[in-house]
């Protein structure tokens, strides 16, 4: 194919625009960071499924301590009463003993409720410590996500700006190209992931070294400037003797 020495400079221009496109968008993809919030993501769902289940206990533990308090005020409210039906028996020596009786036994269980409830308020210190803890965990694995994610957002936009400055340079290195040539680039490089371009030294292919047979290297230098390597299908800069 034909090409003037200024496509064969631009052709290579491109080649390292492409090449350099590659590098950074996959520098973008390996970003550490990606690695480091994925991580703490996964670390933060797990310790707001665990919030959740100590809220379940805190929530119960709350409900126990709640079902003592209100049996205590029952249980006092029914003391006060025989209380004031004792005063008020007077000499009725019966009324008296089978109400002290009834007494003794709210006393007796006002006394378990004590124990019960301090039972139950540890219980639920405990809990309100471990949340405190959750939170506090949660706390500090959102601040190190929003760092990680403040961190990736600048790395990533200086490389995005770069990735779009050299591809708007690119376009401006194809329109310097003829339709046929800029053609024929686009559709070799697309085969590759590095490099698109080689040249003839020597009798063989630059990059897969293969070394072409005379008679096909006299048809080959007969497309010069550029044809396609028989073996590799890279594009194949010939020059002109």
């Amino acid at each position: 194919m034909q090409a003037t020495s200024e496509e064969i400079e631009v052709l290579y221009e491109l080649q390292q625009a492409d090449l350099d496109v590659k590098r950074m968008s996959k520098e973008l993809d390996e970003l550490p960071q990606r690695a480091t919030i994925l991580a703490l993501r996964k670390k933060r769902a797990a310790i707001e499924a665990k919030r959740e289940q100590v809220s379940k206990l805190a929530k119960e533990a709350s409900k126990k301590l709640s079902r003592i308090n209100d049996e205590d005020a029952s249980l006092e409210k029914k003391e006060n009463g025989i209380q004031a039906a004792i005063e008020a028996a007077g000499d009725d020596y019966r009324n008296v003993e089978a109400r002290t009786k009834e007494l003794n036994g709210i006393f007796k269980r006002r006394g378990d409720l004590v124990e019960s409830r301090k039972e139950a308020e540890g219980e639920l210190s405990k809990i309100k410590a471990l949340e405190e803890q959750i939170a506090t965990a949660l706390a500090e694995v959102n601040a190190a996500e929003s760092a990680a994610t403040e961190s990736f957002k600048a790395e990533g936009t200086a490389l995005m700006q770069s990735i779009s400055q050299t591809s708007a340079a690119r376009q401006a290195l194809m329109a310097r190209l003829s339709p046929e040539v800029g053609a024929f680039f686009t559709k070799t490089s697309k085969l590759f992931e590095t490099v698109s371009m080689a040249t003839l030294t020597g009798g063989s292919c630059s990059v897969c070294r293969t070394k072409i047979e005379p008679g096909r290297l006299i048809d080959l230098r007969q497309e010069a400037p550029l044809a396609i390597c028989p073996n590799c299908k890279r594009m194949l800069v010939i020059a002109q003797d």
